[in-house]
């Protein structure tokens, strides 16, 4: 790829990563912390600088991309007309990372080949704070519960709680791990995981971080975005009152509510199953490459 033809998509990718982290950069200028937005700089860890950096993934050669020399995972590719390009290099990073190539390859697929659940309604954040006050706990985030504690705790009982997410469940209390009619596991995981879940649907930003420099920049983007969408949808239909970043409630414990959450679930499962077969292919891409001499 020339770099008349790369330069400007890496322009294009930084200006993409600065306009999706803008709030997230203001608040954290402002020294400000965001209950919402902190999420995907906390619990994915990562920095802007890398969101902001385009990779064009395996198999790709930037003619005259001299910063890229000395990156990791890259090597230098002599051309027949003389000059360098830069390209990732594959056994290198197979290498290093063939483990995590493998185990991302086979979790993503076994979860883009299972029918989406879509009745959880979000109660995996209700249950994160289920009788929290009661048992002296602090809850998870400084912002007032919409229906109080009481509420909250009656929204819980009243309903059948499914949570098939390691790490969402992980995070439940002692009280609401009781009630939860799946028992999933880490070991598990691959087993458990299906589309219509709003976390799986996140966790593939997670992926593509873990992938790094061989995932391209716009399948980051994607990832990143699709996950920022459904924290929004996360936190909206949490037990939290988030008004005042201007989020309006998914008020899941009303009939309305829980239509307008299986929507969302609905199109954030098709989004998310697009960025599955994305990141199968970049690994199966990996894993069947064959590095040039």
């Amino acid at each position: 790829m020339p770099r008349d033809a790369w330069e400007p998509r890496a322009d294009a990718h930084a200006e993409r990563a600065d306009a999706l982290t803008a709030v997230w950069r203001a608040a954290r200028d402002r020294g400000d912390k965001h209950a919402v937005e902190d999420f995907l700089f906390t619990y994915y860890p990562t920095r802007v600088s890398h969101l902001r950096r385009w990779h064009p993934g395996p198999g790709v050669v930037l003619v005259g991309a001299a910063e890229h020399a000395g990156r990791r995972w890259y090597r230098d590719v002599a051309l027949p007309d003389g000059g360098t390009g830069a390209a990732l290099d594959t056994a290198a990073f197979l290498a290093d990372r063939g483990d995590t190539v493998r185990f991302v390859r086979g979790l993503v697929a076994a979860t883009a080949g299972r029918p989406g659940t879509f009745g959880c309604f979000g109660l995996h954040e209700w249950a994160m704070v289920y009788r929290d006050r009661a048992a002296g706990r602090d809850q998870r985030h400084p912002l007032p519960l919409r229906l109080g504690h009481e509420g909250t705790d009656a929204v819980v009982e009243s309903h059948r709680v499914g949570c098939s997410h390691f790490d969402a469940f992980r995070f439940f209390t002692p009280e609401a791990r009781e009630r939860n009619q799946l028992r999933p596991t880490r070991e598990r995981q691959p087993a458990m995981e299906q589309p219509g879940c709003l976390h799986a649907g996140m966790d593939l930003y997670k992926w593509a971080l873990k992938l790094g420099p061989a995932v391209p920049g716009d399948l980051l983007l994607d990832a990143f975005e699709l996950a920022r969408d459904i924290r929004y949808t996360d936190m909206a239909a949490a037990p939290y009152d988030v008004s005042s970043y201007g989020v309006a409630a998914v008020a899941i414990e009303t009939p309305e509510g829980k239509a307008e959450y299986v929507r969302r679930q609905r199109g954030f499962a098709e989004r998310g199953q697009v960025l599955r077969a994305w990141l199968v292919d970049v690994c199966d891409a990996l894993l069947g490459a064959v590095p040039a001499a």
